[in-house]
């Protein structure tokens, strides 16, 4: 409390002092000698420097030290009364009463409006001295929104047409208010038809006008919002489909449609609506303030003292709502990622009967989505409370003075009408004003997220050119290392180790092992899913990252144990990616998998829908489609994951016979039924991420090594 007391102290002294010492200077500008020395502005320039270094002596002397806040808040308070004074001679040709006579009620009124002034500044322009976040922060807004801006380059015309039925529309709107004052002074004096009627006419016009304009604007902006997030939603999901396997691991469903759904939309109106608002709130806001000049200059000063408080008040409002907005964002982005987590995994939620800890765990994503829009509910009324209470104080004020006005007989009571009319648009302008600027960071801030996924690159490039005419397919894994690092507690586990592997073309290879050995993942490298760390695998003597990207997927076909179908025809499907496939080359594909018999036999064939994932047909149909997928593309090198658990013998005894028929072919193999192992031409036994045998299976069961013993547990004898 002592070190409290002391550090308040010396700055109360100062400020009693400083008002003092002020004070005397404001009755001292009065004195006859100073009249009778200076002229009216040397009077009044002289005085008002006197009043900016006496405070800050004073408080330099006290405190031995001034801010360069103090140092605006107190020129602003000593040079505004010379500002007032000089603009109304100047402007009006009169002086105020406070230069007539000087007294503390004069002194009490530029006080209070210089301090109003100085806040009005602090609110719109804060101080300079921010820290290094904040200017980082700031100046990423910036660039974000110029971005943004570029982005709607297609729009601009729209955007431009917007504008124009804009400033029309505002043209016409504010002189709506003239005209009815106009009408109730002709009712309220000597009316004359023709005036009357004259008034009439142009308020009918002028609503007719802003009517057509407003509606031709708020469309053109609403077109240039829908192309734009259009196109946006486009370029991300475009974006998001070339990132590696990696990133869909490691990030949640729910914020990737969040960034999708919600983010897409609000960059969108960082320049459409925010923008559009901005400039028609600006222009009109002038304009207003224009008539209003023209109407009672002294009253609308008196009006534009609200200015201030209102700024302050949205400042702190826009603050709160600002940080609210991006956690419930976040919140609703968890909430999103649970209800795909469940509508994905119903079949294991339901066989496990977890329905009810899923519906729990829902609700409580739910309540803090809820808890967050409470307290930004909260902040908002309190917001609206004081906002309303402002406005409605003043409102008490300008009737006062302007119930003065009109006895002296400075104001009619039509002006009177106009302005109340105009100061209800104007208060109303203002707070949008400096709302809109908090509405466009919550903007920019959701384009800084998409930002985000838009700007990454991918850890697994898909740059590569080469694109031979001949591909032989011999594929090599030369001193592979892998760990999958997605987890803290996977980085120090390694999954390949020093793994070298040659496949050859016309041979069919089988791995074997156990699980979680690495087979799968030898199939994931193949596929460029994930790079390794060290190592390299070649494709014809070339690293796999040299091929094209499309090549490459073309002449390495893989078909896994659980295939993904998409919604549309069994046509569709088999030809998915393949463009230009005949319906010959998908029925030839069809009958190698042992598939034509039955699609033949569905209602439409090949044009059959196959419903969402593939849940119109039985596993071993998809699989079946699967496998013909593959095998319409003639690839180079076909990995088959697994594919024979789902087929009977006669599926799986076809199905081996067509790919036989292809003694080019570099086949590699994943399987657990032996017969399907035995016809191998090179069987891998893989143990601890490395190849602990290989050979054929005559040789491996001479051996009697790893997979003689491991036979038994490995492999299934049935058919």
């Amino acid at each position: 409390m002592a070190t409290n007391a002391a550090t308040i102290m010396p700055k109360v002294s100062a400020l009693v002092l400083s008002l003092f010492v002020d004070l005397c200077l404001f009755y001292a500008s009065d004195l006859p000698l100073i009249r009778g020395v200076f002229g009216f502005f040397t009077r009044l320039w002289f005085v008002a420097a006197l009043r900016f270094v006496a405070p800050t002596a004073v408080t330099l002397l006290i405190l031995g030290d001034f801010k360069p806040r103090l140092i605006r808040f107190t020129a602003t308070y000593s040079l505004l009364p010379a500002v007032l004074e000089t603009g109304t001679q100047v402007l009006f040709r009169e002086e105020t009463p406070c230069v007539q006579r000087t007294d503390l009620r004069c002194w009490s009124l530029f006080a209070a409006a210089s301090a109003a002034a100085a806040l009005f500044w602090e609110v719109i322009v804060p101080d300079a001295e921010e820290s290094d976040g904040e200017k980082r922060e700031k100046q990423r807004s910036r660039v974000l929104f110029m971005r943004v801006l570029r982005l709607f380059r297609p729009d601009y015309p729209l955007l431009l047409g917007g504008l124009a039925f804009l400033s029309l529309a505002v043209l016409f709107e504010m002189f709506i208010p003239f005209y009815t004052g106009r009408v109730i002074d002709i009712l309220g004096g000597r009316f004359q038809q023709s005036d009357f009627l004259s008034a009439l006419v142009f308020m009918g016009l002028f609503s007719l006008g802003s009517s057509l304009s407003a509606g031709c604007r708020g469309g053109l902006f609403l077109c240039g919002i829908s192309s734009f997030t259009c196109r946006m939603k486009f370029k991300l999901f475009e974006v998001l489909t070339r990132q590696e396997i990696k990133f869909f691991e490691t990030t949640k469903t729910g914020e990737v449609t969040s960034r999708l759904s919600r983010d897409t939309t609000l960059m969108g109106r960082t320049v459409c609506l925010n923008v559009n608002v901005l400039l028609r709130t600006f222009v009109k806001t002038v304009g207003m303030i224009s008539l209003m000049m023209n109407l009672s200059w002294k009253l609308t000063f008196l009006v534009l003292m609200e200015t201030p408080v209102t700024g302050l008040l949205q400042n702190i409002y826009d603050t709160h709502h600002q940080r609210l907005t991006l956690a419930m964002q976040d919140s609703l982005a968890l909430s999103s990622e649970a209800a795909n987590e469940v509508v994905s995994g119903i079949r294991v939620i339901r066989s496990f009967k977890t329905e009810k800890h899923e519906a729990n765990r829902y609700d409580d994503r739910l309540t803090d989505t809820r808890a967050l829009k409470t307290r930004r509910d909260v902040v908002g009324a309190f917001y609206l409370l004081a906002r309303r209470l402002t406005g409605l104080g003043m409102q008490v004020i300008m009737l006062y003075y302007g119930r003065l006005f009109i006895q002296s007989g400075q104001m009619t009571t039509g002006s009177l009408v106009s302005f109340i009319i105009y100061q209800s648009d104007l208060g109303d302008n203002i707070r949008t004003l400096t709302f809109i600027f908090g509405d466009m960071l919550n903007s920019v801030g959701a384009a800084g997220k998409v930002f985000e996924y838009l700007d990454r690159k991918p850890a697994v490039s898909t740059d590569g050119k080469l694109k031979p005419d001949q591909l032989k397919g011999r594929v090599s894994f030369q001193s592979v290392n892998f760990a999958y690092s997605a987890a803290p507690s996977n980085q120090s586990k390694t999954v390949l180790q020093d793994f070298s592997l040659e496949l050859k073309p016309g041979q069919m290879t089988a791995l074997v092992g156990p699980s979680g050995e690495g087979k799968s993942t030898c199939v994931s490298l193949l596929q460029r899913f994930y790079e390794p760390q060290d190592g390299e695998i070649l494709l014809d003597d070339e690293p796999l990252r040299s091929y094209d990207h499309r090549f490459l997927h073309q002449k390495i076909a893989v078909v896994s144990q659980d295939p993904v179908l998409f919604s549309g025809s069994v046509r569709d499907n088999i030809s998915y990616g393949f463009h230009g496939c005949s319906l010959d080359e998908i029925q030839e594909a069809a009958g190698k998998a042992n598939a034509h018999e039955f699609i033949m036999k569905l209602q439409n064939g090949y044009d059959t829908e196959v419903g969402e994932g593939g849940g119109q047909l039985s596993k071993s149909e998809k699989q079946r489609i699967a496998i013909a997928r593959a095998l319409v593309r003639r690839p180079q090198v076909l990995v088959l994951d697994e594919i024979t658990s789902s087929l009977d013998a006669d599926s799986e005894n076809q199905v081996q016979q067509a790919l036989t028929r292809c003694p080019d072919r570099t086949l590699l193999v994943i399987a657990h039924k032996l017969r399907t192992v035995e016809a191998a031409d090179q069987i891998v036994v893989m143990g601890g991420g490395r190849v602990e045998e290989r050979g054929t299976h005559q040789q491996l069961m001479e051996r009697k090594g790893s997979y003689y013993r491991l036979r038994e547990q490995l492999f299934t004898e049935n058919a």
